[in-house]
């Protein structure tokens, strides 16, 4: 399966690891040709983010091992867009 995109979840402690380290450690994967990281949540103890990487044939199970390896945690995916193109997410009206 070419998973061309993968959108997660990803939380860190307020002190350590730094974003940057995080991104590298994600940049260095197979594949990996865009990492978009946002932090969404600041709290007491920890920050949440939304990381967003684009490439050609994704592995999660190596990226999700980058991103633990530098401290921080996987909560989940959020998007997963895989084939020969990406397809954007088209908001319908109701």
């Amino acid at each position: 399966m070419n998973i061309r995109r993968l959108v997660l979840d990803v939380d860190k402690a307020m002190a350590r690891p730094p974003i940057i380290d995080i991104a590298q450690a994600i940049s260095a994967c197979p594949g990996v040709e865009a990492v978009n990281i946002t932090v969404t949540e600041i709290d007491v103890e920890t920050i949440g983010m939304d990381v967003i990487i684009e490439g050609q044939d994704l592995n999660y199970d190596l990226i999700a091992k980058a991103i633990e390896s530098t401290g921080a945690v996987v909560h989940s995916i959020d998007q997963l867009v895989c084939g020969q193109r990406i397809i954007e997410r088209i908001i319908r009206a109701r």
